[in-house]
């Protein structure tokens, strides 16, 4: 876990985005965003020990709240500049953002979207309007053929995250969340580039400068940490998270100079609690929430007792590829000791396989999937090599499950 410096005043510094330019976003965006539910969590409130309330913006128009700053983005280029149209590069929220913007303006839009991305998030991309271009294999690959593309055509390029007018756009939410619950003291917020959290940081801390700003970054893709404390925005070696959302290997230099100087702290996260927290949201919540959406939540769960309430935790979106939600939900049910994996040696002989489901259901334990293997050469002549899978009741189940086994004489791989 890293942190900025503590808390700052907010009055007196040239920042290249104030809360008037947040107001005009949030005039700008009149009609076209929606106004997000903030959702109570007794689950939460009752592990912080003190009221927690979810700002739901995967449940804002494309699943995300990038639709706010593409939009004033676009909504503030001259006649000229929409003539050219735009380009963005993304592999999923901001490329759906930036085309359903680009679509109600009436501005010809171009995504190039990295190869791999998931279908679902590319043909929404295309069903808001967007011609896409596959290129490249990372994000920084498609974002390099993205802005070859805006000079050789002249159209816009419209970055993610680093421009006033798109910050500005994120800092509505702050608005919007003041507005919903008067009484936080604490707002949680994921960050990648930084664009939601320093416009977010703008709003509030200019009219609420009591309330406590955390930004949280996976512990794979913590940009931040480091580039607050050089002074500078600070590119990574290396970034790897399932949170494709807030995956982000330097931050902007526009958030950067603001979240700088507004923002509280800067929490980091492991993978074990995103998924966790993505499986929180969905089974408590009944909220389908995309890893890097929740980390918010993740931060909660890592730490219940370090936050001052009313907590707010802004759920930022909800763009989850099927099968990245079903791996996720897997490893978040493993790290909550619900979901148990298990290699077991026995006896090769007519029944011994029997046997063991019989232990296992005295063990109380759901079997999901096994696997039978007979050829390796690891194994004796007489000797089989079982991979199970199952469904447990919690870290306890997990430990009497496993001594059970060894106690009835199985050999437990791992």
């Amino acid at each position: 876990m890293a942190s900025s410096a503590p808390p700052r005043a907010t009055h007196g510094f040239d920042l290249p985005v104030c809360l008037d330019d947040v107001r005009r976003a949030h005039k700008t965006l009149s009609g076209i965003a929606r106004t997000t539910a903030v959702e109570g969590s007794r689950h939460l409130s009752s592990l912080v020990g003190a009221p927690v309330h979810l700002k739901c913006e995967n449940l804002q128009r494309t699943g995300s709240f990038k639709l706010r700053g593409a939009y004033v983005r676009i909504a503030g280029l001259s006649a000229r500049e929409r003539r050219r149209g735009v380009v963005a590069a993304s592999a999923g929220n901001h490329a759906q953002g930036v085309a359903l913007a680009a679509s109600l303006l009436g501005v010809a839009s171009t995504v190039f979207m990295p190869v791999g991305a998931p279908l679902p998030k590319v043909a929404a991309t295309r069903e808001y309007g967007a011609r896409v271009r596959m290129h490249g294999s990372v994000v920084d690959e498609t974002l390099e053929a993205a802005k070859e593309y805006a000079h050789a055509t002249g159209a816009v390029f419209i970055h993610p995250f680093d421009h006033p007018d798109v910050v500005a756009g994120q800092g509505t939410l702050g608005l919007e969340l003041l507005e919903q619950c008067p009484e936080v003291r604490t707002v949680v917020v994921g960050v990648g580039g930084g664009g939601l959290l320093a416009g977010m940081a703008v709003a509030i801390k200019a009219l609420r400068p009591d309330v406590r700003l955390v930004g949280v970054q996976a512990e794979g893709a913590a940009a931040y940490p480091p580039s607050l404390a050089a002074g500078r925005p600070t590119a990574l070696e290396s970034a790897s998270t399932m949170a494709d959302g807030i995956k982000v290997g330097k931050p902007g230099d526009v958030p950067f100079r603001i979240i700088d100087t507004l923002v509280d702290e800067i929490r980091t996260v492991s993978e074990d609690a995103l998924s966790s927290a993505l499986l929180l949201c969905l089974e408590r919540a009944k909220l389908v929430v995309e890893p890097a959406g929740a980390s918010s939540v993740a931060a909660l769960l890592s730490a219940p007792d370090g936050f001052e309430g009313p907590v707010a935790a802004v759920l930022s979106g909800g763009n989850v590829d099927p099968l990245v939600l079903q791996r996720t939900l897997r490893h978040g049910m493993a790290a909550a000791g619900r979901y148990l994996s298990l290699r077991l040696r026995l006896s090769d002989r007519p029944g011994a396989l029997a046997a063991l489901m019989s232990e296992l259901s005295t063990a109380d334990a759901n079997v999901l999937d096994v696997s039978h293997v007979r050829t390796d050469p690891r194994l004796g002549l007489d000797e089989v090599e079982v991979e199970l899978h199952l469904e447990t009741k919690g870290p306890e189940h997990c430990v009497e499950v496993a001594s059970g086994l060894r106690a009835a004489g199985y050999t437990v791989v791992s």
